[in-house]
């Protein structure tokens, strides 16, 4: 029971990822309040958590509107009390923001046919930005007062943040700016007893990656094929198996003295040249 008598707050907790983090934490005695933007996701996972035995409640809120975030902190403190840990789960990329071709093809600029970097939309490039950037800002702006004394904050970035991946540079900006938010946090915090770390996941197939991943009829894209060949386990992640990354984070007999760390989980992506 890891987390007995600990509040965990997790954004973007509909998602595939952040749902097992929460069905995790609450197996290990977490009260656990889930944010995000679709109210029947949330439920779905409400519900789950609550029929095996763990306590959960949801809370609709975009983590773009910090107001929003207010009214489910105000929410989950008389339900709960004070948030003990929180994971800023919430991001993930759009198609609107991601380009056709992975390299420049000539002429591409003057095409109206496909998204080139050419014509990106600044609004749809913003909102992938603002997603995982600032969604992750305003959650700790608003969360972290509750952890003044003692807490921990675990973010989300992601393999992008060391190597850009081809045609989402949107999605590869945010998470780079994540990991380096997470350090700068966790010097702002160091005499507070905050402790701020991420976990930069490899390759897990989410709602997000799926269009891109997989086809209409469920077989792999050639970007699929890249991913593996540059995965030196050759394969996809488990979302079970980023608990043991997330589990030491929060655990503050294990990593008291660990901050401003990003770790990453991706079956040795990062490791391998290609050769």
């Amino acid at each position: 029971m890891r987390y007995k008598g600990k509040v965990v707050v997790i954004t973007g907790a509909g998602g595939v990822l952040c749902s097992a983090f929460a069905e995790n934490m609450a197996k290990q005695g977490a009260s656990v309040a889930l944010i995000d933007i679709n109210e029947q996701a949330l439920k779905g996972v409400s519900e789950k958590i609550n029929s095996n035995g763990g306590v959960s409640k949801y809370y609709k809120a975009s983590v773009l509107e910090k107001s929003e975030l207010e009214r489910a902190h105000a929410e989950i403190l008389a339900d709960f009390g004070k948030c003990d840990i929180l994971v800023n789960g919430a991001g993930g990329n759009n198609p609107r923001a991601t380009t056709d071709h992975e390299y420049y093809e000539g002429g591409d600029e003057k095409r109206e046919d496909i998204k080139t970097f050419f014509n990106l939309n600044k609004e749809d490039f913003a909102f992938v930005f603002d997603l995982n950037l600032m969604g992750t800002l305003l959650p700790t702006q608003v969360f972290s007062v509750d952890m003044l004394g003692g807490g921990t904050i675990v973010n989300i970035s992601s393999m992008n943040a060391f190597t850009p991946l081809t045609k989402i540079p949107a999605y590869s900006s945010a998470k780079s700016a994540v990991s380096n938010f997470t350090k700068w946090l966790s010097v702002h915090f160091a005499n507070t007893g905050i402790r701020v770390n991420a976990i930069a996941p490899g390759f897990f197939v989410t709602k997000q990656n799926q269009a891109l991943l997989f086809n209409e009829d469920g077989t792999p894209t050639p970007r699929t094929d890249k991913i593996l060949r540059a995965t030196p386990m050759n394969r996809f992640g488990k979302p079970e198996e980023l608990f043991g990354a997330l589990d030491f984070l929060c655990d503050d007999t294990m990593s008291a003295f660990v901050t401003g760390t990003v770790i990453p989980v991706d079956g040795g992506f990062s490791a391998y040249s290609g050769v």
